[in-house]
């Protein structure tokens, strides 16, 4: 059978029901494993940080004395509801071990939304085999970044500093810090094998550093430093066929780990988001001969959101974007990212190809319009869609449920088991109705009364389906 590649998130996690639960332990690690640090460091002060490519083949004990008291071990607790068809529903522990990095004297650490989660109980062990409860700030799910607060800390700790500056090139010799597979603190080393990789499923505003150093379960939220000791970004996830490094790492920069950090410390509950309103498809090779370009770069636009920050700029559909700030984009989450790393106001330059020709136009982005409430959902009481649960979108909805921001209609949630929507029509959770007889659905109040001979349109992960009702 042919071996698929999968991407796995990194953490090491634990649940324990009845007599497997030790295998469980014995095969993953346990929190309290996870609290375990190796971090006893030689007597280096005859040495530097290395300055010159020879100086680094000797040795990256310089850095690695710099940053690694600065990167956390990470042990979190808490209870899950299993639904199992023999023993019924009950409640059973689980557990998390990854990594951190402290960021602030204070005990601000940084590390993966995924390994705390659903946790209620947080420590948190450093370099020196202290051990802090912890509490969390902010959890952003859409960056997998969140921020803890370290309590009853007392002394200054030690950072690592965030460099944001985004001078890294594809080559440059990179360290990853963490506590891969609960075993205590690790180094490894490799180099920047890749930058701003977006298409990887991991997040759709993401743009993301390849690494080849190894990464492991475990290491998830831990450091990925520079040959300056600096914190260029946070390892998240891998892709592999044995859930053990294969040399494909990938690592949350340190501008959008900066942003989420800059959020928390400001009392915000969530990382708002600008946007630029505008949404496209990557230069495929036919594309780029179709507009005359030399090599396929840059996302086609496709939806322009009336009033929004790209219309008022003067983007339209059609037009080419090749660059943000200086910045080459060549997709959607590419585009995303760029312009999520600015704060609503902000004004970025959006360069743009249009009739062939290179121009730059200045959009002010802004928060995304509408309420990402889920509350005014109803559900269909009457027609050939009763029975489905469904919302108007907006853009902040939409944004919220993984959904284009550029998409009108309306969203389908929950569809009972059985209705006539699900049995007869196929309606499915996540199809966006969007034209009902011709017309454009931009409400939800549109749905109901419904009866055969309907014709509907939907969009069902990308793709346009028209149908009848029967």
């Amino acid at each position: 059978m042919r071996r698929m590649v999968q991407l796995e998130r990194l953490p090491m996690k634990i649940s324990h029901v009845a007599l497997a639960a030790a295998l469980l332990l014995s095969a993953c690690g346990s929190p309290d494993q996870g609290r375990a640090q190796d971090a006893t460091f030689g007597q280096t002060d005859q040495r530097a940080v290395p300055r010159e490519a020879g100086a680094v083949k000797a040795s990256f004990a310089p850095v690695v004395q710099t940053t690694a008291p600065a990167v956390v071990n990470i042990a979190a607790q808490g209870v899950q509801t299993v639904r199992d068809p023999f023993w019924g529903q009950f409640s059973q522990p689980t557990g998390s071990v990854g990594s951190g990095v402290i960021v602030r004297p204070d005990g601000i650490v940084v590390t993966n939304n995924h390994v705390i989660e659903g946790m209620s109980d947080i420590r948190v062990s450093l370099a020196d085999r202290r051990e802090f409860p912890a509490r969390v700030l902010l959890a952003d799910a859409r960056s997998d970044i969140a921020v803890l607060q370290l309590t009853g800390v007392e002394d200054q700790l030690p950072t690592l500093r965030i460099d944001t500056s985004e001078t890294q090139q594809v080559g440059d010799l990179v360290l990853a810090i963490g506590n891969p597979f609960g075993v205590g603190q690790t180094v490894t080393n490799g180099i920047i094998s890749a930058l701003n990789r977006t298409e990887t499923g991991i997040s759709d505003s993401g743009s993301f550093i390849q690494t080849d150093a190894a990464i492991n379960p475990g290491n998830s939220g831990g450091a990925l430093v520079d040959m300056d000791g600096d914190l260029i970004g946070i390892n998240t996830a891998i892709f592999s066929r044995s859930g053990s490094s294969s040399g494909v790492g990938f690592a949350v920069p340190a501008t959008m780990v900066q942003q989420v950090v800059s959020a928390a410390l400001g009392g915000e509950s969530a990382v708002v988001r600008p946007w630029l309103g505008v949404s496209g498809e990557a230069v495929s090779s036919d594309r780029a001969r179709e507009l005359g370009l030399d090599r396929p770069r840059g996302l086609v636009v496709t939806r322009v959101w009336d009033g929004g920050p790209g219309d008022d700029a003067g983007i339209r559909e059609g037009d080419v974007i090749v660059s943000v700030d200086g910045v080459a984009v060549d997709d959607q989450g590419g585009l995303n990212f760029r312009v999520g790393a600015n704060a609503p106001g902000d004004a970025v330059r959006v360069g743009l190809l249009r009739g062939g020709r290179e121009q730059t136009v200045t959009a002010r982005v802004e928060r995304l319009p509408g309420s990402a409430s889920l509350e005014s959902a109803t559900v269909i009481q009457s027609g050939a869609l009763s029975g489905a649960q469904v919302l108007t979108l907006n853009p902040a909805v939409a944004d919220r449920l993984g959904v284009d921001p550029t998409f009108r209609g309306v969203i389908v949630g929950q569809v009972a088991r059985g209705s006539y929507a699900r049995q007869r029509v196929g309606l499915q959770t996540g199809d966006v109705v969007v034209e009902i007889d011709g017309r454009a659905v931009t409400a939800a109040s549109q749905l109901n009364d419904l009866q055969r001979g309907t014709e509907i349109t939907i969009l069902r992960s990308g793709e346009r389906i028209s149908g009848t009702i029967r």
